[in-house]
Order: structure tokens, then sequence, then C-alpha cells
């Protein structure tokens, strides 16, 4: 009964955390991959909106043996699996900054995703937050 409880909990936790990838998505670019715009003095892409600098935190995913980090990201970006592994990278990267404040794993994802490494710590992130929690009840 206990391992029927464990495996049941985690299949939870990951529908939680695709529903709250999603709503990201959505929050984003109505999760579809509309290529590059300007946000706040910097280009933003794809089904994230991902900048430079979070696809270079997040590990730079599908990059490909000399390609150049730049068109990696853009195409990452656009590519709704590599651009979701981003995201799920740049959380497990910087979870740890919000260590002890008592926020659920989707409000963590969603606040770092919107303000940097520390997020969680930025009341100029609670919007943000609030809107994708409305999207999936997430926590």
């Amino acid at each position: 009964m206990f391992v029927k409880s464990i495996l049941l909990l985690s299949v939870a936790i990951a529908y939680v955390s695709a529903d709250c990838l999603h709503c990201i998505c959505v929050k984003e670019s109505g999760c579809k991959p509309i290529g590059c715009h300007m946000d706040v003095g910097s280009l933003s892409c794809g089904y994230y909106q991902i900048k430079i600098g979070y696809y270079e935190d997040c590990g730079q995913p599908g990059k490909q043996s000399g390609e150049s980090t730049e068109t990696a990201w853009k195409r990452c970006a656009d590519d709704l699996s590599c651009s979701t592994t981003c995201v799920e990278n740049y959380y497990n990267r910087y979870k740890s900054q919000c260590n002890g404040l008592g926020m659920g794993a989707c409000q963590i994802m969603s606040r770092n995703h919107n303000g940097g490494p520390r997020g969680c710590h930025n009341s100029n992130t609670v919007g943000y937050w609030n809107d994708v929690k409305s999207c999936c009840g997430c926590t």
C-alpha cells in the first residue's frame, strides 16, 4: 500500500508540473512558436519567451556541435519539447533560491521564470504567478 501511495503521489506531482508548464506556456505565447520579440530591452523567443541568458543558464539543451549559442537558443525556443526542457532545467537549477519561503513548485517555477534566479523573492513577479495560478489552480 505504501509503494502504491508513493507512486500515485509521483503521478500527481508530475501532472501538476505539466499543468503548470502548460499555463506558463499559455501566458507567454498562447503556447505557440511565436519567434522572437523585444521584451525589456532584449529578445525573448519561442513558446516560453526565453532570453539568451536564460537559455545559457538552463544548460543549452539541443545545442548541436559547432552551432552558435544564438542559433541553438532561437531554434530551441521555438521547439516545444526543447524549450520545456529548458524551463524545467532552469527551475531545477534555481529552485533552492526559494527554500524556506513556503511556496509550492509551480509558484517557484512561475516566479523564477518571470523574474530570474531569485524571482520568488521579487514582489514584481506576484502578478505573473497569479495569472499562472488562475490558469492551472496550481500552488
